[in-house]
């Protein structure tokens, strides 16, 4: 079987290089002076309460195909997803694999309050640049894209933009490197991107291994109320969610029924 994930670095490689020729490092920096500043993602996850939800937008994806219709807009889902009780919003910027694009970050920022992630295959600098000036408040960073050198790196970028690291593993064997850069929200993908396949044990064996003082973000492979009930019971405090709630006809009435509201 291919490994999915190298192949979508790879073809990620080529995205970022033909970004940067389109628009230099330099004039992409130039438009972070105009940008919003960041919101408190990190607070909104970390808040005491039930488990917070980050909803996601995504138009399609690797595992799952086509999940939106072309005539549903983002702007009518996150509308949605903030009513229905989300702390946070996950927008994918990938084209080629999720239908996703920058646009759609800056679309979900401007119509409702609540703080956004870019979730993208982040392996450079530049994307970290873009990410503040296309008005992200949080990035993702995933482990098993990244050796020790380029996530330490990413890490402190994302830091010093002012936006919060969302640092994603799904091997048990990346979470000591993840420790070790003093990550405090730490997402725990049930998904294999080796092989799109989907555990949701996989979050609640690594539970314990990671620290209190540490924000836990369980994600994929979370459908139903039951679910959550048993992510809470094991002491998880966020999930991120997607094609569970973009499969229903109304996302935002959705999310609330998962959060038991």
């Amino acid at each position: 079987m291919p490994d999915i994930l190298d192949e979508i670095v790879a073809r990620k490689r080529l995205e970022v290089a033909a970004a940067r020729e389109r628009v230099p490092t330099a004039a992409l920096e130039g438009r972070l002076a105009v940008a919003p500043p960041p919101r408190d993602f990190f607070g909104a996850l970390a808040a005491p309460g039930p488990i917070k939800l980050i909803a996601e937008f995504k138009r399609k994806s690797p595992s799952a195909g086509t999940i939106l219709s072309a005539s549903t807009t983002i702007e009518e889902v996150v509308r949605g997803y903030a009513a229905g009780g989300a702390s946070c919003l996950s927008v994918l910027t990938d084209g080629p694999g999720f239908g996703g694009s920058l646009v759609d970050l800056e679309s979900a920022r401007i119509v409702v309050p609540l703080p956004v992630l870019r979730k993208e295959f982040v392996i450079d600098r530049y994307q970290v640049i873009e990410a503040r000036a296309h008005g992200a408040d949080a990035v993702l960073v995933i482990a098993e894209c990244l050796d020790d050198c380029q996530l330490r790196s990413l890490y402190r970028d994302i830091l010093d933009f002012g936006m919060t690291p969302l640092v994603e593993l799904h091997d048990p064997a990346n979470l000591s490197r993840v420790l070790d850069l003093g990550a405090t929200l730490i997402g725990i993908n049930n998904r294999d991107l080796k092989t799109m396949t989907t555990d949701l044990e996989t979050v609640l064996r690594l539970r314990d291994r990671v620290p209190d003082e540490c924000v836990l973000v369980a994600e994929s492979g979370i459908r139903t109320r039951a679910d959550v009930e048993l992510l809470e019971a094991a002491g998880i405090g966020a999930m991120l969610v997607g094609e569970s709630l973009l499969k229903e006809p109304d996302p935002g009435r959705a999310a609330a029924r998962l959060l038991g509201h």
